[in-house]
């Protein structure tokens, strides 16, 4: 077990690109941190740069207090599972697992002995005899990890290690992850493009976008106190909606002006210095409801908006609506079959949880409750 520290972290690659910026984390000792962002955000590189795959431009990587940034990869006792499986075809399962530690000239017994306790973790001990081929995504994944359990290393690396399943496996799979940190214990750091695997998997998640962390925290806490606007946008399913618009005085009030219409903000004293400036209301989905339901119902919290399509999703269902000048706005209310596109509707938003930012993509949030 180990603590992993990263102290401004650079990555550079021929051409100018910057991979990874002067990237600072500290992931503790047993937790399991995930590093989640879009295609190219660098979470996949600065992985590789822990497992000492890529070298480090700048900045120095710790592991168990030990600097690692010019120790070979076999040497930083670190675990790597990656996204396609990476298992030899012509090995059986249990060779599969067994190899790394003959390369190490482990003894016989206790190379057997570590493969048939990650066997009998993982639920593959039926497993052991056949050939790569022979097994579901799923085994063959269940295998990968195994490989990495038997190396009982300071800490596991994870690179998407569960986009090449299908719904149903990748549930199935990110259920099984949790628990073997549970049971294992072991320091480690998870990279998945999937908002939902983050929210799920992670102790803390780490928001990235173009090599620059974004926003560390719990999955609540990202969730329900974005930094930016980009975090904002990013996790959640749906994305959050995000209103363009003003502030103004309004008695002895701020409202969020619209265009069509003001809304209230309970918390508007802490915006009295913006009044008059243009910013970005964001509200979830779920923080809105129809007007028969009258849920956040009350005075200057309504919205006229146009029914375009309805996504039924069993208990609920997601409206996707227009307003006069907002073309596309997402209310997830509780499903019901009266409900058709081409309606009108008014829709109810709950001011206690709307956020307000700066303009931009990376707009801070102006309402944020941490403050830090």
């Amino acid at each position: 077990m180990a603590q992993v520290i990263l102290e401004q972290v650079s990555k550079n690659f021929p051409g100018g690109i910057q991979a990874v910026k002067e990237m600072s984390l500290h992931i503790r000792d047993r937790e399991f941190v995930v590093l989640v962002g879009p295609s190219g955000c660098g979470k996949s590189t600065m992985l590789r740069m822990v497992a000492g795959l890529e070298d480090v431009t700048a900045g120095s990587i710790r592991i168990a207090d030990r600097l690692v940034n010019d120790i070979p990869p076999k040497d930083r006792d670190i675990a790597m599972v990656f996204q396609n499986y990476a298992l030899y075809p012509h090995m059986s399962v249990y060779k599969n697992m067994a190899f790394a530690l003959k390369l190490r000239k482990f003894p016989k017994k206790e190379i057997d002995r570590r493969v048939r306790q990650a066997a009998r973790i993982l639920g593959i001990e039926n497993l052991l005899e056949r050939k790569p081929k022979e097994l579901s995504g799923g085994q063959c994944q269940r295998v990968a990890v195994g490989r990495a359990i038997v190396r009982e290393p300071k800490a596991f690396l994870f690179d998407e290690p569960l986009s090449n399943l299908d719904a149903k496996l990748r549930v199935e799979m990110r259920a099984e992850l949790k628990r073997l940190h549970r049971q294992l214990q072991t320091t480690t750091i998870y990279v998945t493009h999937d908002q939902e695997e983050a929210m799920t998997l992670g102790d803390r998640i780490v928001v990235l976008k173009d090599g620059l962390v974004q926003q560390v925290g719990s999955p609540l806490e990202v969730y329900n106190d974005p930094a930016n606007r980009f975090v904002a946008g990013f996790v959640g399913t749906p994305p959050m909606n995000f209103f363009a618009g003003r502030l103004v005085q309004d008695g002895q009030d701020v409202s969020f002006d619209e265009g069509s219409v003001k809304l209230r903000l309970p918390e508007g004293r802490r915006l009295q210095g913006r009044v008059g400036k243009e910013v970005v209301l964001g509200v979830r989905p779920e923080a809105t409801s129809l007007s028969a339901e009258g849920r956040f119902a009350g005075e200057g919290n309504t919205l006229p908006a146009h029914l375009v399509v309805v996504e039924p999703l069993g208990e609920k269902m997601d409206l996707y609506c227009s307003t006069p000048n907002h073309p596309h706005i997402v209310s997830r209310v509780d499903a019901r079959s009266d409900i058709e596109p081409g309606q009108d509707l008014v829709l109810h938003l709950d001011m206690t949880r709307v956020r307000v930012f700066e303009p931009g993509e990376l707009g801070a949030n102006l309402t944020r409750l941490s403050g830090n």
